[in-house]
């Protein structure tokens, strides 16, 4: 089991400022949509530099020296943004995996915060991000455990671009899927890509969980993704990030 050395407990106070990473960043918000129903599904919560820089410019800066610090600073910042906008729906935040020691004590900042800022914790999403290699395949299966027994849905992101594929899927069954941009895009033109998402929706219904396609960029995509049965869809199509704010659906 990995340790860091900058591993303690960290309140609320010092994540809004940073953690003490020797940076700042705040959050971008974009919609997942339910088009059966209509509504906002949930909020994600996307790294963002204090003057709009994309995620990319943040994550550069991560290493194992300050993992743990930059995943609590990202959980509090998203629940007070959360908070701050009054989202109603789920608000998803992506966690990094190999940076979380032991779960019982990580989730304390997250619980601080959701009761300090009075955001539901019934109504946060933790997102795996499948890009970053698992380190410890035991240790993640007992964080996604203990996650749902505390109430907190749990999302496997990027599905399908990762190290793990379905085998990942046979470890861990999370309460959401996230298709990843690169099987959605073009789909309605490959049929490659369309034999593979049917059969990750057949595993996925048999292992009652639901289905986000992510990367929604066309008419012609979404209206191929519905006919296989998938109810939620985040991508350009419905709106762009919206930083330190909620975007206006441009097709809800």
């Amino acid at each position: 089991m990995t340790q860091y050395q900058d591993y303690k407990a960290i309140g609320c106070a010092e994540c809004t400022k940073g953690a003490g990473l020797g940076f700042d960043f705040t959050m971008a918000f974009q919609p997942i949509v339910n088009t059966t129903t209509r509504e906002v599904f949930a909020q994600e919560a996307l790294v963002r530099g204090m003057n709009e820089e994309p995620a990319g410019e943040i994550l550069g800066r991560i290493n194992d020296e300050n993992r743990y610090r930059f995943d609590q600073a990202c959980r509090v910042k998203a629940v007070q943004l959360g908070a701050k906008l009054n989202i109603k729906s789920f608000v998803s935040i992506n966690f990094l995996p190999n940076a979380v020691y032991r779960p019982e004590l990580c989730i304390r900042t997250t619980l601080e915060a959701a009761e300090t800022f009075g955001f539901p914790i019934d109504r946060i999403i933790f997102e795996i991000t499948e890009g970053e290699k698992i380190k410890d395949h035991v240790h993640l299966r007992e964080i996604i455990q203990y996650y749902r027994q505390q109430g907190f849905l749990t999302a496997i992101d990027d599905f399908g671009a990762g190290y793990s594929g379905l085998n990942l899927l046979a470890e861990f069954q999370t309460d959401l899927v996230k298709l990843d941009m690169g099987l959605i895009r073009h789909i309605d033109q490959n049929k490659g890509r369309q034999a593979i998402v049917k059969g990750i929706i057949q595993v996925c219904k048999e292992l009652d969980i639901k289905v986000i396609a992510e990367g929604v960029e066309t008419y012609e995509e979404l209206s191929i993704l519905k006919s296989f049965g998938i109810e939620l869809f985040q991508g350009y199509y419905f709106a762009k990030p919206k930083f330190q704010g909620l975007a206006t659906l441009s097709n809800p």
